[in-house]
């Protein structure tokens, strides 16, 4: 599914004919990059990889440096007590009841991508970088992605590059800045700081580091594991209609489906609910949810097995606790050791989009999950951890195989995207968008919703991460 980007010198750009670029629309429309082809793009991420020593290699827990199970295994962390550590959960939840381990993580990092107008163009600094959990070790990261602990140095490495733009209010103006949670499967109770901030005077650009138009990113996303969980997370956050002069743009869109997603976005009005009617059935399904969770060691965790190698399901299900040892020669430090979660299967995540009362619509279920810092959040129709799996055991959930049966002309996006390889090794998503016109019953946890309406309750924090990911392939048609 990966989309071959390279062959065209220099795609043609769709811009709007005698209007004006500088907004956050005018930026999605833009191909035309001042500063390289996409194609030349490639070939310099391609160099980056080349560059520098990356090395990934399994170990077992036991021999991580710097991290360790405490005297009662009860968790393992890290010796400063920094960073993050695996503890054990048990859940119940509306009366089923499981364990399993966690990543808690309590530090609020930062998100943040950096955007600058050049010829009344808006561009966005962009980053070449390595995590140890990628599938192809390195993809396209934010201008600056680092956990608190990093930028304080826990590590004893160097700061950061451009950390000094969305610590200092002096140096940048702040377009986006929201809390939004990191997954509520795997993670406790985590979220991070998604910001985009905007400099008028010239800043220096590392050799990790390029300018790129939202339309330019608009192509990346549509490969396989190209633009990573973290740049999506912060784009997602993007209102694209922010300015009237924008709404101008909408008449010289071609595609029917692009322009009914813009159409969507912008009116307030042929809403199947309105707002009220959503905020309701939403607090509805929180007030219905009954879930508690409990700290328990790790090696008191049900149907788990603990050892000095790893920490892994019975059934060898779900995912495993497992060590690596890391070289990387481009990051603020040079070697480091560290657990990582790796996933067993592929998940499967996606959204329905259907036109009704003529303005497009995206089916969006509330969904409780064991580390959600809100309980329950708004997520994809369908968000599916191991598909392969479900399907077999016929478990799968609601709309999963309508998806993945729909045809292709109904498909409109379908790529394999990572989860974030800084806490995951080789876990991905298969992540689509099926547009619809057939009616069919809805289960009750489930409702339609417009663009416009969604938009509003970004900054809120009511999406997790999987559905602002999929928000921003549905925004960048």
């Amino acid at each position: 599914m990966r989309a071959d980007l390279s062959a065209s010198p220099h795609l043609a750009a769709t811009e709007p004919r005698g209007k004006t670029r500088d907004g956050f629309l005018g930026s999605e429309l833009t191909l035309d990059n001042r500063f390289q082809t996409l194609a030349d793009f490639l070939r310099w991420f391609e160099s980056r990889k080349k560059a520098h020593p990356f090395v990934v290699r399994r170990v077992p827990l036991n021999t991580l440096d710097q991290w360790r199970f405490d005297s009662r295994m009860t968790c393992f962390g890290h010796a400063s007590g920094k960073f993050f550590a695996i503890k054990g959960l048990r859940v119940s939840l509306n009366g089923e009841e499981w364990d399993q381990p966690i990543i808690d993580q309590p530090e609020i990092g930062i998100l943040g991508i950096i955007t600058k107008k050049f010829d009344g163009v808006r561009y966005f600094l962009m980053q070449a970088k390595m995590e140890p959990g990628n599938i192809n070790l390195m993809q396209l990261s934010p201008t600056v992605q680092a956990t608190r602990s990093n930028y304080t140095r826990v590590h004893q490495g160097s700061l950061p590059k451009y950390l000094e733009y969305f610590l200092d209010g002096s140096t940048s103006r702040v377009l986006v800045d929201h809390l939004q949670t990191e997954h509520g499967r795997r993670f406790l109770r985590k979220r991070n700081r998604n910001m985009i901030v905007e400099v008028e005077k010239d800043i220096p650009v590392y050799e990790d580091f390029r300018w790129l138009t939202l339309g330019e990113l608009k192509q990346l996303v549509r490969m396989d594991n190209f633009v990573n969980i973290d740049s999506r997370s912060v784009l997602s956050c993007i209102n694209f209609l922010d300015e009237k002069r924008d709404t101008e743009a909408i008449d010289d869109i071609s595609d029917g489906f692009k322009r009914d997603i813009f159409v969507s976005m912008m009116q307030s009005n042929g809403s199947l609910h309105n707002m009220n009617d959503i905020i309701h059935w939403f607090t509805d399904m929180k007030a219905r949810t009954e879930l508690t969770t409990t700290e328990i060691p790790l090696n008191a965790l049900r149907d788990w097995t603990v050892t000095d190698t790893d920490i892994r399901h019975h059934a060898d299900r779900f995912f495993t606790v497992i060590g690596v040892s890391v070289v990387a020669g481009n990051r603020e430090v040079g070697s480091w050791m560290q657990p990582l979660i790796q996933c067993h299967s592929h998940g499967l995540i996606g959204f329905l989009v259907k036109k009704i009362n003529g303005t497009a619509h995206v089916l969006v279920q509330a969904k409780a999950e064991p580390g959600s810092f809100t309980v329950v959040e708004l997520v994809p129709t369908v968000e599916c951890d191991d598909t392969e799996e479900r399907i077999k055991r016929r478990s799968a959930p609601p709309f999963a195989e309508f998806l993945l049966n729909a045809p292709s002309d109904r498909r409109r996006f379908d790529a394999f995207q990572s989860e974030e390889g800084g806490r995951f090794y080789h876990c991905q998503n298969r992540c689509m968008i099926v547009e619809t016109d057939e009616g069919f019953p809805i289960p009750p946890n489930y409702t339609w919703m417009t663009l416009n309406q969604i938009m509003s309750l970004i900054p809120h924090n009511y999406f997790n991460i999987d559905a602002r990911n999929l928000l921003t392939y549905l925004r960048l048609q």
